[in-house]
């Protein structure tokens, strides 16, 4: 399938790919048969490889809930987009919605993935956060023109949706990786492991990502490997990680940190790139 140059991200997500896709792409398989992605985020990896067929999933029903609308439903999508007012009491508004949740459950699915698309390019630094009940909790932004309705790329992003063959799911990463076989590829990007007491972040879900969800991870891969499946994972370039991971190739690479709410803790940081093939 021809390559669509413009199908990207259609929100901006922590821990994004964009910026070091270059150093992922170069490790990823010539051939595959089924790209599978158990946490989906923005999408920059899926969007860069442009797969014929997938099955992509993320924990979070916010975010799938964009990309099957964006997928079923993109003309309603962005005449909904279209009301939005890049203004901070409007914000406040629309950020209180999930705050009631029998009226929020009233919400079209195109009304819910028009409301996180504009919070998202609407909210400072497009920090998608959410705090223990579930709620979006990130404040106004203050931008001058953001994009809110980006009518090229959702399209474009929804003919590649509708081309191909993908399949959204919305479970738990191991459930998401049951149907991987021999002659697929994985492709892993959890939440990272914390580089300090400090710098976790797992605010897009109510759940949260700890160590034991990484090493069950971890167990995950190694199933994986036994199938025959190639996988390549993200992650910090902890001493963690890598002890957790020291029986597979591991490369380190450089990555700027593109979301952090403090300008002096974004910079460029080491993360390793996991794979079980040569």
């Amino acid at each position: 399938m021809k390559r669509n140059k413009l199908v990207a991200p259609v929100v901006k997500w922590v821990g994004g790919k964009r910026q070091i896709l270059d150093q992922i792409t170069k490790y990823v398989p010539k051939a595959f048969s089924t790209y599978f992605e158990p946490f989906l985020g923005g999408g920059a990896v899926l969007f860069e490889l442009q797969p014929r067929k997938a099955v992509v999933n993320d924990i979070s029903n916010e975010l799938i809930n964009i990309y099957q609308v964006i997928q079923n439903s993109v003309d309603e999508l962005i005449e909904d987009l279209k009301k939005h007012q890049n203004e901070e009491d409007y914000f406040y508004e629309i950020r209180r919605q999930d705050r009631d949740r029998i009226k929020y459950e009233k919400l079209s699915p195109v009304e819910r993935a028009s409301r996180i698309i504009y919070l998202n390019k609407t909210c400072y630094n497009g920090l998608f956060r959410v705090n223990k009940a579930g709620e979006f909790n990130t404040p106004f932004g203050n931008y001058k023109k953001p994009n809110i309705v980006n009518e090229s790329t959702l399209r474009a992003v929804n003919l590649y949706f509708n081309k191909a063959n993908i399949t959204f799911t919305c479970q738990d990463f191991e459930y998401a990786l049951k149907g991987a076989r021999k002659g697929a590829f994985v492709y892993l990007d959890p939440p990272y492991d914390p580089v300090s007491d400090t710098a976790s972040f797992t605010g897009y879900d109510k759940g949260g990502f700890d160590r034991y969800e990484q090493i069950r991870l971890k167990k995950a891969c190694d199933k994986l490997n036994n199938k025959g499946v190639k996988f390549l994972l993200s992650n910090s370039a902890t001493d963690f990680i890598k002890d957790l991971y020291h029986n597979y190739r591991i490369e380190v690479i450089q990555a700027k940190r593109a979301i952090n709410s403090k300008a002096d803790r974004r910079g460029v940081i080491n993360e390793v790139l996991v794979m079980n093939y040569e």
